[in-house]
């Protein structure tokens, strides 16, 4: 049997841990506003996390412009995960599908930024050995679509900028992306509401009340959605109907869906046969479903997928809102077989 094993995936946003055994989690914190305090905040995990196993590390918080340049992002990253976790112990994976260690790491930056997708590849694609297939992975602030082919990731491009060139990775999540970055001049161009606030809107996704990451710092409940999209129309939660936020909310679903859907005709007509399987994950599961519906009834591709396999049906909702963390920790463990 496997021995268990942690991943860690270290964002911009959020800290997102797993461990093989099935255990997950995802925690906010705005790595951007306090990069300084990352070594605390990975030590108070390390409280909930097994000791003494292998941990794997993957990220995307090299991005954060609190870091001079990405080289900079990854090395101070790396820095802090070794003065909480043995460094012995510690593997980061890169999109060679290397697990390098973390000197190995700091010493080829640009093969570990932002590899947390190829991770989460390269362990999906036991779903999918023999066909044509993507990953199709929604977060609070990214969709990743990813090729597979006879059961390894075949992606155009390894890097975030030729990921964006080729439809791979799509800057639109289903939590943090501003509602002006979707619905334009047709709006307030002002950080007043984002994605979470059109799904809460939309009873699509649970309130939560203890949330306070949202953009104006109130409860992340349906009416403080309201009141947050109000403002997107110029107005407030007193002087805008329930009726008008829902329709804003319900355009702004439309228009992110058609984005997403149109990147997933891209990618699926590179392949030399339509998708036979689809995998999704990440806490837009439900907003990646939504795309696939609409590209298979739009003929975005030649033919419907053959089975659509949902991360949270196979191993909860929390391994699947923290997909890349749970397929690191997986991929780690079995190494140890």
């Amino acid at each position: 049997m496997p021995t268990d094993a942690i991943g860690l995936d270290i964002g911009g946003a959020n800290l997102k841990f797993a461990t093989a055994s099935g255990w997950a989690a995802s925690r906010p914190f705005e790595l951007w506003k306090q990069p300084e305090r990352l070594a605390d905040q990975l030590a108070q995990l390390a409280t909930e996390l097994p000791a003494d196993v292998p941990v794997g590390v993957t990220m995307t918080g090299e991005l954060c412009d609190c870091f001079a340049t990405k080289r900079d992002g990854v090395r101070q990253i790396l820095a802090a995960v070794g003065r909480v976790f043995h460094p012995p112990l510690v593997r980061v994976w890169s999109t060679s599908g290397e697990l390098l260690s973390l000197d190995d790491a700091a010493e080829r930056p640009r093969a570990v930024a932002a590899a947390n997708w190829h991770a989460l590849a390269s362990f999906t694609c036991r779903f999918a050995p023999k066909d044509c297939a993507l990953v199709i992975d929604i977060g609070s602030t990214t969709t990743d679509i990813i090729p597979l082919v006879t059961g390894k990731p075949v992606p155009v491009g390894l890097t975030d900028r030729d990921r964006l060139m080729s439809a791979e990775l799509v800057y639109t999540g289903a939590r943090r992306t501003p509602v002006c970055a979707i619905l334009g001049t047709e709006v307030a161009a002002e950080l007043f509401a984002t994605t979470q606030d059109v799904y809460l809107r939309l009873g699509m996704t649970p309130e939560e009340p203890a949330n306070h990451s949202t953009a104006d710092g109130r409860a992340a409940t349906v009416e403080g959605a309201h009141a947050r999209l109000s403002r997107m129309l110029g107005g407030d939660a007193e002087d805008t109907t329930q009726e008008a936020t829902y329709a804003l909310a319900q355009k702004a679903f439309e228009r992110q869906r058609a984005v997403i859907a149109e990147a997933i005709r891209l990618v699926a007509r590179r392949l030399s046969q339509p998708p036979r399987t689809i995998i999704v994950s990440g806490s837009g599961e439900f907003l990646a479903r939504a795309a696939v519906d609409v590209a298979a009834h739009d003929g975005l591709y030649e033919a419907s997928p053959s089975e659509i396999i949902s991360l949270a049906s196979q191993f909860g909702a929390t391994a699947s809102h923290a997909a890349c963390a749970f397929a690191l920790a997986m991929l780690i463990s079995e190494t140890q077989r």
